[in-house]
């Protein structure tokens, strides 16, 4: 049986036009950190070609070698910058510090992950093989929408969330915003992206 970590993590869902407050558990990711703007960062992209070869080759070594299969999950990212308003009225992406993810079974260990790099090293495909961990992100209570369009039309969303709804509600911003990526931007249209938008908080 092919375990699909989607269908059985209910915080993979969220719904559109709306914030919801959730409960995130403890999961554990393949993750590499970088600097700068996402579009034209050659260290970003540096990071995707690692990323993907490792979570892909580490799927089918969990197949062939634990005899436990599952689906590869969506990309996902945490994003922060020294000021805020990078993300939202600034839309500075050069200012954009980020860690991209990849969410894998709770059966993966360090030694897998290690045995993996070990495989992609003697191809030399994957260019940040060196800066690639397994880690644990706990980020427990969250607010959460699902955002449907292009990525810079999440500004006014992610105002509105920062601005309005968190103080509305008793809660505070604590940790990085965090986002889902549904869809495949290379094969989606702009407008038709699925992206949930998350932001771990506190009560105040």
């Amino acid at each position: 049986m092919k375990v699909d970590l989607k269908k059985q993590i209910a915080t993979y869902t969220a719904p559109a036009g709306a914030f919801e407050v959730v409960t995130v558990p403890p999961l554990q990711y393949l993750m590499l950190d970088g600097h700068g703007d996402p579009n034209t960062s050659q260290a970003y992209a540096d990071a995707l070609s690692t990323l993907y070869p490792v979570a892909y080759k580490l799927k089918f070594f969990s197949k062939t070698t634990l005899d436990m299969d599952y689906v590869v999950m969506p990309l996902e990212a945490l994003w922060w910058a020294q000021d805020m308003t990078a993300f939202t009225a600034a839309r500075d992406k050069s200012q954009w510090d980020w860690t991209v993810m990849n969410l894998v079974p709770h059966w993966i260990t360090d030694d897998h992950v290690a045995d993996v790099i070990a495989m992609l090293e003697q191809k030399g495909d994957a260019p940040s093989l060196d800066l690639i961990r397994l880690a644990t992100l706990d980020e427990g209570l969250a607010v959460q929408t699902l955002h449907v369009g292009s990525y810079d039309d999440e500004a006014p969303v992610l105002a509105r969330l920062h601005e309005e709804y968190l103080p509305a509600n008793g809660l505070v911003a604590t940790g990085r915003h965090h986002e889902i990526y549904l869809n495949d931007p290379r094969h989606t249209e702009a407008d038709k992206l699925r992206t949930i938008l998350r932001q771990p908080v506190a009560h105040s």
